[in-house]
């Protein structure tokens, strides 16, 4: 061959031309073939993807948002007229607003599809909530919006009776439910048990574990620092741990009255209750499922639980069968459940013989727990609208 190289002289031969001019064919063929792909990758992602615009006028969404989404608000500052957030997850765009000047007709609506979470709570709540209902049943009527979901904070005996007309499946628009306590319409098609989560109303933070948190021993056995209603069971709790000086080992605080806000100062000492305590004392207040319990895991302080139903319509539904507080039960919730505060002394007794490292377990446990909880809720949640909301393949 080199001969022939010689020979051919000022034509420079180049025995690999022709096979650089068919790779250079090849290539680019398989480059407008890739981007034949990635453009219809996108406009397939396009099809398939949601937006969801999250309205946020309860309390609750910010648990939904921040501790179950792990989102954050712009502006940081809670007491902000307007704040917002936005993420993807699964096949869905989510964006979140919230804050007092988000008002029907006075922001601009940029998705097809709507979550609205809503306060049900008592007659001038849903008072509101309607209004807000109405709003949303007129942009799908006026064809500005495809699907409607709600996230309810529910009436506490369970009394949600005021939304049932709103539900696709007695004529309404409303798609799918979500609502908090145990309500026993929950079915797990288009209405679903959601949890009532942490005190996002008195600024209860997401709280990161670390590494104290997991390893310090702890300086009370037990805390319960709430309101004492006359004829409770909470009196039976606080005699309980008086006759044994069992308070003298746990941090106890109670007071006669209900103050929805907290002081800088007595929220401080809740939290470090929580912190400083193995277990925390969860008694039924009207109902059994209250914000103490999420705000217990986010400590890693146990939740010792009283498991009885209140008194309401709420109670076992056609999925679940484990009531009160069905939904933490289906998740295998590590928390010790008793019938009656009697049973408390000798659990104390059990703490006290408890090593430090069997308490770093159960902590890491139930932390893990926690955020597992937190995750599969989300999972469920996009799942669900995911289901409802795409277009199916089946056609």
């Amino acid at each position: 061959g080199f001969t022939d190289h010689v020979a051919l002289g000022k034509e420079e031969w180049n025995p690999w031309d022709a096979d650089e001019k068919n790779e250079l064919a090849a290539s680019q063929q398989r480059y407008e073939a890739n981007l034949k792909m990635i453009k219809y990758a996108r406009s397939h992602l396009e099809q398939t993807s949601l937006r969801v615009q999250i309205w946020g006028k309860a309390a609750i969404g910010l648990y939904l948002w921040q501790h179950i989404f792990g989102g954050h608000l712009e502006p940081a500052d809670v007491t902000a007229q307007w704040r917002e957030g936005s993420q993807k997850a699964g096949k869905t765009y989510f964006s979140f607003l919230t804050g007092p000047s988000v008002v029907p007709g006075y922001f601009s609506v940029e998705a097809e599809h709507v979550v609205l979470v809503l306060n049900g709570r008592e007659p001038a709540k849903i008072a509101h909530a309607t209004q807000w209902l109405r709003y949303a049943q007129t942009l799908m009527e006026t064809r500005k919006i495809q699907h409607v979901a709600v996230v309810l904070l529910g009436s506490e005996q369970c009394n949600n009776a005021w939304v049932q007309p709103y539900l696709k499946r007695n004529g309404g628009f409303v798609h799918l439910l979500f609502v908090t306590y145990d309500y026993a319409l929950v079915n797990e098609e288009d209405i679903f048990q959601w949890p009532l989560g942490v005190a996002t109303y008195r600024n209860f933070p997401v709280v990161e574990p670390s590494w104290s948190m997991l390893h310090d021993p702890r300086s009370y056995l037990c805390n319960f620092l709430g309101t004492i209603y006359k004829n409770s069971s909470r009196e039976m709790l606080m005699e309980i741990l008086k006759q044994d000086g069992l308070d003298k080992l746990c941090w106890i605080a109670a007071r006669e009255q209900w103050q929805p806000q907290e002081t800088n100062e007595s929220f401080k000492n809740y939290q470090d209750a929580l912190l400083q305590s193995d277990l925390t004392l969860c008694p039924v207040g009207i109902n059994t499922e209250c914000y103490r319990i999420y705000e217990a895991c986010s400590y890693g302080s146990l939740p010792v639980i009283e498991d009885v139903m209140t008194p309401g319509v709420c109670g076992n539904s056609s999925m679940y069968h484990s009531a009160p507080l069905q939904l933490l039960k289906t998740m295998g919730a590590p928390f010790i459940f008793i019938k009656n505060w009697k049973e408390l002394p000798a659990i104390l007794e059990k703490e006290k013989k408890m090593s430090l490292q069997e308490k770093i377990q159960r902590r890491k446990k139930l932390l893990e727990w926690y955020r597992n909880f937190k995750a599969w809720m989300r999972q469920k949640f996009i799942n669900t609208l995911e289901n409802s909301f795409l277009p199916s393949d089946k056609g």
